[in-house]
């Protein structure tokens, strides 16, 4: 797209971002001059059948979402090419805000963590789960409103699921990614809670609980390590805000909040909150190795293809 071109009623203004799988434009409506956002993807996408669908299938769940904290989508049936119109948001990313102020005071963490679970407590009634949650996921607007955007790789229920051929950067960011997600499962409504919880972990501290040298090394070290207190990091959190950020990052999804009304609640009522007794308090500075699962992660990769292999072979004797 060129500065100035007009697309189906929309004149392109500018480029305001860029992405693996699209690009973003700022417009200009003709027909009445309110501002949009369009999403332009790259040529290569609408080449790959998977990735396309994907696009597809993000528009499709937009455009069923009306909430006042979600970037609404707007239905267009007779476009002249393939693209997503979108409202424009203004505001600053929660990246940007992370980038110059590191951290935030608690009240002001809480404020946005509010309006975050705000949106999953919608989107997750009608079934959708976000599962990309991040900082440049959320747009943070006047008094700290929150829009959540982009839902590139969005699940639905009842759906058909999406495959990919490998693991890329569109099943997750590793930082934010839950650990059954990190396992190959789907991802769902609680998977969103989990990186929620390190979201805020990192407003509160100005750092993410797991790090390495790899997106590898990151993902392993939520499997398998405890990451360092909320409050060894910042002294200012309370007791009960670290244990809510601990309910929020449990492992196991049956034991983290079981809706974002839940963590909601909490969050509303620190003073309700009881602060466990917990191995995460305990243990957090024994490091585990994560060789042995790494060797067991590369061994599973190169059986793929003799399993694949074995199938065909029974496949083809069962046709006979």
């Amino acid at each position: 797209m060129e500065i100035g071109e007009i697309l189906d009623g929309y004149r392109i203004d500018a480029r305001v971002a860029e992405s693996g799988m699209a690009s973003i434009f700022r417009a200009t409506r003709i027909e009445d001059g309110a501002q949009a956002a369009i999403k332009l993807p790259h040529a290569a996408m609408e080449a790959d059948p998977l990735l396309f669908d994907r696009f597809r299938r993000e528009e499709e769940i937009g455009v069923a979402l009306d909430h006042p904290n979600v970037m609404r989508i707007f239905p267009n049936p007779h476009r002249s090419r393939v693209y997503i119109a979108m409202e424009w948001v203004p505001g600053e990313l929660l990246r940007q805000i992370l980038a110059e102020e590191r951290k935030l005071p608690p009240e002001r963490a809480i404020r946005i963590a509010l309006g975050i679970l705000r949106a999953l407590d919608y989107i997750h009634s009608r079934g959708v789960a976000h599962r990309d949650l991040k900082p440049e996921n959320i747009m943070v607007g006047e008094h700290d409103a929150i829009k959540l955007i982009d839902f590139g790789i969005a699940s639905k229920e009842g759906a058909k699921r999406l495959t990919y051929a490998a693991f890329t950067p569109a099943l997750g960011t590793p930082d934010y990614i839950a650990p059954e997600q990190v396992k190959g499962k789907r991802g769902d409504a609680r998977s969103d809670l989990y990186s929620l919880g390190i979201m805020l972990y990192e407003m509160l501290t100005g750092r993410t609980p797991f790090s390495g040298p790899s997106p590898l090394a990151v993902m392993n070290d939520r499997l398998i390590n405890h990451p360092l207190p909320p409050r060894e990091a910042n002294p200012e959190i309370s007791p009960q805000m670290q244990e809510v950020i601990y309910r929020a990052l449990e492992r196991d999804p049956r034991n983290r909040y079981p809706t974002a009304r839940a963590f909601a609640s909490d969050l509303e009522n620190l003073d309700k909150v009881g602060a466990a007794e917990r191995e995460e308090l305990r243990n957090w500075k024994k490091r585990k190795s994560g060789r042995l699962r790494r060797i067991l992660y590369y061994v599973a990769l190169a059986m793929i293809p003799f399993a694949l292999f074995a199938a065909m072979l029974i496949l083809s004797r069962h046709g006979r």
